[in-house]
């Protein structure tokens, strides 16, 4: 019994001792580790333009390491890096929510925390989560653009990223719930969502896939930065641009041509300072201003104040949908 209780007790010291090391708190700006899903996406280089400006406000350094590959196993390597390094927070766009988690824990057992932004992770692995905008106003905007290119009758695709990407996914989700419940949608008709891989080639040779799959196809929904583009160029190449009508997420200023000649639209935010709120709150989730308890508040410079919401998430802001009448608002 003795010998039972002295190795408790130990566990239990050891438990202590990571635990309290795991909630220590910045005094001052801190290194931040900068992990976004794919280093040659642009969106993401100009998100951590806007991370680089407020650094330059409130101090602190940025290591940034990005993934050849949208894959969670090249982001786990990338954790293990960062932590390696001395980063006290890791700032991340996830590319599997539940696989990456583990990895997220294990760095907050050694006192890094995380904050992810643009796209989730699991929610009890991290501090807060940066989110563009609110999911479901994203995928709303999404269905409401499509009805408007096609006049609200006809087939349609999804051109997503990956089948594991937790933001798209949840965009799905939604679309399919109101297509099926929403009665000014009941002329459209879903009828494959296919995958791009984060990868200009294969959503290029998905988005000519479907429309020879779908005769009768009359748009796409593509909601990912590389995708939308690589989608139009395609269609734009075997001269279907304008016949096929595009809409998702994507640069207001690759798909100028695109909204320009009315063959497609986007939904869109500043995404400099998606990357600036980003930073923010990882200096603030560093000095345990931050915790991801709802109503917290977080001063963000020239952005102003932010409440934290429900299950720990940062909204930036309402999207809009990107039109030749308001192209010239958005820089990227």
């Amino acid at each position: 019994m003795r010998i039972v209780t002295k190795l408790t007790l130990a566990a239990a010291a050891v438990l202590f001792a990571s635990a309290s090391y795991a909630q220590e708190c910045a005094t001052e700006a801190v290194k931040i580790g900068w992990l976004p899903k794919l280093d040659t996406d642009p969106y993401f280089q100009v998100a951590g333009d806007g991370a680089q400006d407020a650094a330059k406000e409130i101090g602190g350094e940025i290591i940034r390491l990005a993934p050849s590959q949208a894959t969670a196993e090249a982001q786990v390597e990338i954790v293990n890096n960062l932590v390696s390094q001395g980063v006290k927070v890791i700032a991340l766009a996830s590319n599997d929510a539940n696989a990456i988690a583990p990895s997220l824990k294990r760095a907050a057992r050694q006192g890094v925390k995380t904050v992810t932004f643009d796209s989730d992770a699991a929610a009890d692995a991290r501090t807060v989560f940066v989110n563009q905008a609110k999911g479901d106003s994203l995928a709303e905007m999404m269905l409401q653009s499509m009805h408007a290119l096609i006049g609200g009758d006809g087939e349609f695709a999804i051109l997503s990223s990956t089948a594991t990407a937790t933001n798209q996914n949840a965009w799905i989700d939604f679309m399919k719930q109101k297509l099926s419940s929403d009665a000014q949608y009941s002329k459209m008709k879903l009828v494959q969502v296919a995958y791009g891989e984060e990868t200009e080639q294969i959503n290029q040779q998905q988005a000519l896939a479907l429309v020879q799959a779908y005769p009768n196809l009359k748009g796409m929904i593509v909601p990912a930065g590389i995708g939308l583009p690589a989608a139009a160029r395609a269609l734009d190449e075997a001269g279907l641009s304008g016949k096929i009508k595009l809409t998702g997420l994507a640069p207001a200023s690759l798909m100028k041509k695109y909204v320009t000649n009315g063959s497609a639209q986007v939904i869109w935010w500043n995404v400099t300072d998606l990357g600036y709120l980003t930073y923010y709150a990882a200096q603030a989730a560093a000095q345990c201003k931050l915790t991801g308890k709802a109503g917290e508040t977080l001063k963000a410079g020239r952005l102003g104040d932010y409440t934290v919401g429900d299950k720990g998430e940062i909204i930036l802001g309402p999207a809009k949908i990107v039109t030749p009448e308001n192209l010239a608002e958005f820089k990227l």
